[in-house]
């Protein structure tokens, strides 16, 4: 899947492994589109993906991919900076709650969670009520939830106490530092990782992932976005992954492989099998 802008596609990794945070409706349109992002990833041994919608429109747009294609299940949610700019929470949360039973791919309820890079003070009251409202929706439905935390670390941690966690959540794009791991991996967390772990100024990011457990670590794109290095402003793609895995498994000095098997088996535990 290589393009004048898109990197060359890397080496496959020994094992498969699952991109579980990835938004194909961003940077493929048509369904040929869809299929050529499909067996890119899998030429390269990341053989399923998990789409993760953020609106209504993407939530629909996550689960008709999912049903359609088998390396496909699905996430529905309203994104936290889409949330305050909604003119009825209710009735997108009770359509999002349609959707989620609407068909056995949807695993998710996320991308849910507070931003307070993208969202100032006036929106974080509506924010914070949809966030809650989501957790309920996991809880209900025995779904995984999915979080984006932006600047919000200390926040996300007091709504999740206040309402308790779902069986099965994980912290997305993972941006803390090694203390927040701990508080977030002692609540039963699972902490994805992305193309940032990459990044230089990543250092807390590291320290990390050196200290998550085997059996919490994931592996992202959020693609079309944070594409790893050396490949940084480019666009992103689940074909990428073996980046990120081999750059993580040498900061936890781990074998590829190992990990790789890993990593697949955690994504199964929390996003479930059978796709």
């Amino acid at each position: 899947m290589s393009t004048p802008d898109r990197p060359p596609a890397p080496e496959p990794l020994p094992h498969p492994v699952i991109d579980n945070h990835c938004h194909l409706d961003i940077h493929v349109g048509d369904p040929l589109e869809v299929e050529d992002a499909i067996a890119s990833a899998a030429a390269v041994n990341v053989t399923r993906i998990v789409q993760i919608g953020c609106d209504l429109p993407t939530a629909r747009w996550a689960v008709a991919a999912a049903d359609k294609h088998d390396a496909l299940v699905a996430g529905v949610a309203i994104h936290p900076n889409e949330a305050p700019r909604l003119a009825d929470l209710d009735a997108a949360m009770v359509e999002i709650e349609a959707l989620a039973r609407s068909s056995e791919r949807v695993r998710a309820i996320g991308e849910t969670g507070l931003d307070h890079f993208r969202t100032g003070p006036e929106g974080r009251d509506v924010q914070v009520e949809s966030f809650r409202r989501h957790i309920d929706l996991a809880k209900r439905l025995d779904k995984t939830l999915v979080i984006h935390d932006r600047d919000a670390h200390d926040d996300v941690l007091k709504v999740i106490d206040e309402e308790g966690a779902p069986e099965r959540w994980v912290m997305h794009c993972f941006s803390g530092d090694a203390d927040f791991a701990r508080r977030c991996l002692d609540r039963g967390a699972h902490l994805s990782f992305a193309g940032t772990v990459t990044f230089k100024n990543a250092d807390p990011q590291r320290e990390a992932l050196k200290l998550s457990p085997r059996d919490r670590v994931l592996v992202e794109t959020d693609a079309p976005f944070l594409t790893p290095t050396p490949y940084r402003g480019r666009p992103n793609a689940s074909y990428l992954i073996p980046l990120t895995m081999r750059f993580m498994a040498q900061v936890r000095g781990a074998d590829l492989a190992e990990l790789c098997v890993e990593v697949e088996a955690t994504t199964e535990a929390v996003f479930g099998g059978g796709w």
